[in-house]
């Protein structure tokens, strides 16, 4: 690869169809590097925006790209064309305190029936 092939434009779609960019970035670049750029470029009036790096996942092409890779190696042979734009998606996780409300509120439903307590519930659950 040379010249214009070592760099890839890249467009940032979010959850609400509006998108970040496209700007043009090194086939070398890390994803933990193109997160921190949605960082910086995240609109300040959208709600819900990331905190840090751990907030965004980027998927490609169908697939979660990971931060220790680089933007050379994660992009898909079936959407490089050449001079073209793409797209990947964003996905901002919840912060970890509302995380551990949902896993709360889904343990909350778990009902858990010791051996020792099936004589005692016999009556009661029907």
């Amino acid at each position: 690869m040379s010249g214009m092939q070592d760099q890839l434009e890249i467009r940032f779609r979010l959850t609400d169809g509006s998108d970040i960019g496209p700007k043009s970035f090194p086939a070398a670049t890390s994803v933990v590097t193109l997160k921190e750029s949605i960082l910086t470029q995240w609109p300040k009036e959208k709600e819900n925006g990331p905190r840090t790096v751990k907030d965004v996942k980027l998927i490609s092409a169908g697939k979660i790209l990971e931060n220790s890779r680089t933007l050379g190696e994660s992009r898909s042979p079936l959407c490089d064309i050449p001079g073209g734009v793409t797209t990947m998606h964003v996905i901002v996780q919840p912060p970890p305190t509302e995380r551990g409300l949902c896993l709360l509120h889904k343990a909350v439903a778990i009902v858990y029936i010791w051996p020792g307590n099936l004589n005692a519930m016999e009556g009661g659950i029907r």
